[in-house]
């Protein structure tokens, strides 16, 4: 028994009975359509004279606050597409009191992110133990070279003061630990400055006569 055609389905009812099809009635309900579109209000933006509304949490660019950066190297190392690019250089420090010892620590020279290859996963910032990465929601630094999407740290830095402030916390939230902490600390701190020194004892009268 052979398979019925797709047609035999579409030009007749359930029943089995011919499905009457008025000529043009496809063309019809389209226009039916089209009409129904164009009395509505447009929700079409006409960037870039109307700036589109961005999510706080919009993943633009990458800002760098170098004052945080260790140079540790941990988000070239997790960075999937080594888009990453970091130079730095080592310098001494001299000790913090007379007799300690000297120490040395990284100075940053570049940082560089190639955009062409990033992929904007985010792990950079996740991994970043010091939060000298942000998401930025700057989103217009189209090129016409591929190879000017490589910016370099003071690019960076310039994207960073556009990063947005992070939410508040809810109010049933606990309070971070860090700050938790320093509160804490900050409290004793305050409690051993309010207590009253001890008054002296008088001296004995008789110790001063002997």
């Amino acid at each position: 028994m052979s398979r019925p055609s797709p047609d035999h389905h579409s030009s007749t009812t359930p029943s089995g009975r011919p499905r009457l099809s008025i000529p043009g009635s496809g063309l019809a309900k389209g226009l039916a359509v089209t009409l129904r579109t164009m009395t509505r209000k447009s929700v079409t933006e006409q960037y870039p004279d109307s700036q589109p509304a961005l999510p706080p949490r919009s993943r633009g660019v990458i800002g760098l606050f170098e004052e945080n950066c260790t140079v540790c190297m941990l988000c070239a190392r997790e960075c999937p597409d080594w888009c990453i690019y970091i130079d730095s250089h080592k310098e001494t420090v001299p000790p913090a009191a007379p007799g300690g010892r000297e120490r040395s620590r990284n100075v940053l020279d570049r940082f560089a992110i190639d955009f062409s290859l990033c992929m904007y996963c985010g792990i950079c910032i996740e991994v970043c133990p010091f939060d000298a990465l942000f998401w930025s929601p700057e989103f217009e630094y189209a090129e016409t070279d591929i190879r000017d999407l490589t910016h370099e740290r003071d690019k960076l830095r310039e994207w960073m003061w556009t990063v947005p402030a992070p939410p508040a916390l809810d109010p049933g939230a606990e309070e971070p630990k860090e700050i938790a902490a320093a509160r804490k600390t900050a409290e004793k701190l305050a409690a051993a400055q309010a207590e009253p020194a001890e008054p002296a004892e008088p001296a004995d009268p008789q110790e001063g006569a002997s």
